[in-house]
């Protein structure tokens, strides 16, 4: 199969080793059982997600501690 170059502003290619890793994922995040779609946003496993999620944009953004971090559904029209 050949790989298709994407440089459209919305979403774009993402490395083979990363799309793998997700597959592998797919049916059984983290020995979960289920995928991270199928989990409730208010399990253990999902919370981990989002607090190592939240400490990363930290780092990488040098996000303060006192300016809490949002996920928010919408894209550009929110």
């Amino acid at each position: 199969m050949n790989r298709v170059y994407n440089f459209s502003a919305g979403p774009s290619m993402l490395p083979e080793k990363v799309l793998k890793e997700c597959a592998e994922q797919m049916m059984n995040y983290n020995g979960s059982g289920m995928s991270v779609m199928e989990m409730s946003h208010r399990s253990k496993v999902y919370d981990a997600i989002i607090v190592e999620t939240k400490q990363r944009l930290r780092d990488v953004m040098n996000i303060p501690e006192n300016y809490e971090i949002l996920f928010l559904q919408g894209g550009a029209s929110t």
